[in-house]
């Protein structure tokens, strides 16, 4: 009768001790999926904060801009001719930074737009439209649309330019880090930034630009 108390006893602390590893083990479960999903979480708020930050870095260099004398340039046109920012002082310039030929229709329509227009044809007011293509690949969008030859565009292959500017990561561009996308500067005579703007909206701005032209001497 003792023996078998004995035995009942063992089952008893047996059980009690596995349903202690037992209840141990699911714990110890619980802990490392709450830790592994709250590193998740924060990783990927992290990662989120980062992408906005650079985002917002990107428009803050732009935006700065404004009230600053612009870099200076040289590039050259579609018919070979050199064009040197700092020499056109005494002149109003309007900057297009666009993606160039991949931009079909958008940026095309707005280059065509600026060569109708009569408003930026004016003694003293210049237009250049700044694209990152080569000659060759222009070519093939003058065949495809000829308006786009009534309006200057200058080639800045090397992209060089276009991060001086800080153009290639602005909220415009549909290939952040590589491309311009849509966006707008406007010089006084003096060679001092004015007026910026980067549309996301990829939208013909003349009446807009037409204005702000309008504010300067």
């Amino acid at each position: 009768m003792r023996e078998r108390k004995k035995v009942i006893n063992l089952n008893k602390q047996t059980i009690i001790i596995a349903l202690s590893i037992l209840i141990f083990i699911a714990a110890v479960v619980a802990v490392s999926f709450y830790l592994g999903s709250k590193n998740g979480q924060d990783n990927q708020q992290a990662e989120y904060s980062a992408d906005h930050q650079g985002q917002s870095a990107s428009e803050e260099k732009f935006n700065s801009f404004m009230g600053q004398q612009a870099p200076d340039f040289t590039l050259y046109s579609y018919d070979d001719k050199k064009v040197t920012l700092s020499e056109l002082k005494g002149k109003k310039v309007v900057l297009f930074f666009t993606e160039g030929v991949m931009c079909y229709p958008s940026c095309w329509n707005q280059i065509a737009a600026f060569g109708k227009d009569e408003a930026f044809k004016k003694e003293d007011t210049v237009v250049f439209s700044i694209v990152v293509d080569t000659k060759n690949e222009w070519d093939t969008a003058i065949k495809k649309m000829p308006e786009l030859g009534t309006s200057t565009v200058l080639f800045d292959s090397s992209k060089i330019i276009s991060k001086e500017y800080g153009v290639l990561s602005l909220p415009s561009s549909m290939h952040k880090g590589q491309f311009p996308g849509h966006t707008y500067l406007i010089l006084d005579k003096d060679g001092v930034i004015r007026f910026v703007k980067d549309d996301p909206q990829m939208a013909v701005r003349n009446d807009e630009l037409r204005a702000e032209l309008e504010k300067l001497n």
